[in-house]
C-alpha cells in the first residue's frame, strides 16, 4: 500500500533549503514537483501560490503571488521572474520577465528577458522578445512580437487590445508576425506600437517602426514598417457564405512566413542562446524548456495550417455555386492547389530544412559569439547589443537565409500564392 504523502512535506523541504514562504499553510506544492528544481536563493512564494508539474523549474530571485494567487504548471522560470497573480502553464519566462495579477498564460509561450504585462493579460502560443510590454486587459494569443532596445525603448501593446485569432469559418491559421526573427534577435530595431482599444486581425505581418493608432482594428499587412496605420470605422454590407474563403494568397503566405520565422528562431536558440544558458545554474533545463515550447509552437502552427487546407474542399463547392467568370476559375484553382499540395507543403516545416540552411554563414557568426564567450562575456543581451554592425549583419543574413529558403521552397510548391 502506497504511503500517503504529507501535504506539507514539500513545503517543509523548501523552507529547510531557504525558500521564503511567509504563509506556508496557504501554499500548495504537488507531489510530482522536484524541489531540487526550485532555487533556494531569493525565491519567495506568497500565500495562494500553487506549483504543479515535474518539469517546473524556478530559478533564483523569483517571486510568485505577490498581488494575487498564482498557479504554475510545468513552467520554466529564469532568474528574477515575477508572476504576481494568475495561471501559468507550460511556458518559459526568461530573466526578469514579469506579469501582473489576472494573467492567463497557457501553453507554448516564451517571454524573453524583461518582457512583461500589466493586469489581466491572456496569452497562448505567444513569443515576446526582450522588453516587449503589454498593457492591461489584453488578449494576445498566437503572436510573435519583437522590437526595441531596452525597457525605455520597447515595443508595446496598448490596453484593451485584441489579436483576433479565430475566424467565422472556425479556423486558427491566424498567427501574426509583429517584427521578425532575423532582425529582431539583434535587439537593435525600432519599436512597434499597437495602440489601445484596438485590434489586429490575424494572420498579419507588421514591420519595425510601425505605429497602429489607438482604436484601430488593423486588417492589413505592413511588413516594410515605419508607417502610421489608422483605420476609419465604416459599415458595409455584403452576402455571407459560411465556409467560403475568397483569395487565400495572403492567408497562406503569412502562415508560411510565420512558420519560417519560428524555425529560424529554433536555430538561434540551438546555436546562439544555448551556450549562454549553459553558463548558468539549471541553464540546461531552461534551454530544454524553451526548445520544447518552440517545438510545440511549430506543431501548433502546422496543425492549424493543415486544418485550413482541409477546409478548401468545402470552400471550392461553395465557390462553384456563387462565383462566375475568370475570377471563379482562378480562385477555385488556387484552393485546389493548396488542398492537393498540402502533404508536400507540410514537409517544408517538418523535414528540418532550417538545420542545413546557410551553414557557412551560421558558422561564421557563431565564431564571433564563441570569441565573446571566451572573453568571459556571459550576459546574453549585453553580448548581442555590443556586436558591431558588421557582425550583427552576419547573424541577420544567416537567419534571413533560413527564412527565405523555407518560404521560397513553400511557394514553389504552391505558385498561385506567390
Amino acid at each position: 500500500m502506497k504511503k500517503e504523502q504529507n501535504p506539507m512535506e514539500k513545503i517543509i523541504q523548501l523552507l529547510e533549503k531557504g525558500v521564503k514562504i511567509p504563509n506556508p499553510s496557504a501554499v500548495e506544492v504537488g507531489d510530482e514537483v522536484d524541489v531540487g528544481r526550485i532555487s533556494s536563493k531569493g525565491v519567495v512564494l506568497y500565500g495562494g501560490t500553487k506549483i504543479y508539474g515535474e518539469k517546473t523549474l524556478i530559478s533564483s530571485d523569483t517571486k510568485l503571488g505577490y498581488e494575487a494567487p498564482v498557479t504554475v504548471v510545468n513552467c520554466q522560470l529564469a532568474s528574477g521572474v515575477e508572476l504576481k497573480g494568475g495561471y501559468f502553464k507550460e511556458s518559459v519566462f526568461l530573466d526578469k520577465a514579469n506579469m501582473a495579477y489576472g494573467a492567463h498564460v497557457r501553453e507554448g509561450c516564451i517571454l524573453e528577458e524583461e518582457a512583461n504585462g500589466s493586469h489581466t493579460v491572456g496569452l497562448k502560443q505567444t513569443i515576446l522578445f526582450p522588453f516587449v510590454t503589454l498593457g492591461s486587459l489584453i488578449n494576445f494569443c498566437d503572436c510573435f512580437m519583437a522590437g526595441g532596445t531596452s525597457r525605455k525603448d520597447h515595443s508595446e501593446v496598448g490596453s484593451s487590445y485584441i489579436h483576433f485569432n479565430y475566424t467565422s469559418n472556425q479556423d486558427k491559421a491566424t498567427a501574426s508576425l509583429i517584427g521578425d526573427v532575423p532582425r529582431g534577435v539583434m535587439l537593435d530595431q525600432a519599436p512597434i506600437f499597437l495602440g489601445g482599444q484596438g485590434g489586429l486581425v490575424g494572420p498579419a505581418r507588421i514591420g519595425y517602426g510601425t505605429v497602429v493608432a489607438a482604436g484601430t482594428v488593423c486588417r492589413n499587412d505592413c511588413p516594410e514598417g515605419g508607417k502610421l496605420l489608422c483605420a476609419m470605422n465604416h459599415e458595409y454590407e455584403k452576402d455571407l457564405h459560411p465556409g467560403f474563403y475568397g483569395d487565400i494568397q495572403r492567408r497562406v503566405c503569412n502562415n508560411v512566413f510565420y512558420l519560417a520565422n519560428l524555425l529560424a528562431l529554433k536555430e538561434w536558440y540551438a546555436h546562439i542562446r544555448r551556450p549562454f544558458f549553459q553558463l548558468h545554474t539549471r541553464g540546461a533545463e531552461l534551454y530544454e524548456g524553451a526548445m520544447e515550447k518552440l517545438d510545440l509552437a511549430v506543431s501548433e502552427r502546422v496543425k492549424r495550417f493543415e486544418a485550413l487546407a482541409e477546409k478548401m474542399d468545402y470552400s471550392i463547392r461553395i465557390a462553384e455555386k456563387i462565383l462566375s467568370g475568370k475570377k471563379r476559375d482562378v480562385l477555385i484553382a488556387q484552393k485546389r492547389e493548396f488542398m492537393d499540395t498540402w502533404p508536400e507543403l507540410k514537409k517544408c516545416f517538418t523535414e528540418k530544412r532550417e538545420v542545413t540552411s546557410a551553414v557557412e554563414g551560421r558558422d561564421t557568426f557563431l565564431q564571433c559569439i564563441h570569441q565573446r564567450l571566451e572573453e568571459k562575456e556571459t550576459e546574453y543581451i549585453k553580448t548581442i547589443q555590443s556586436l558591431d554592425r558588421t557582425t550583427s549583419r552576419l547573424g541577420t543574413l544567416w537567419l534571413q537565409a533560413v527564412v527565405d529558403g523555407i518560404v521560397a521552397h513553400a511557394l514553389q510548391i504552391i505558385p498561385s500564392c506567390r
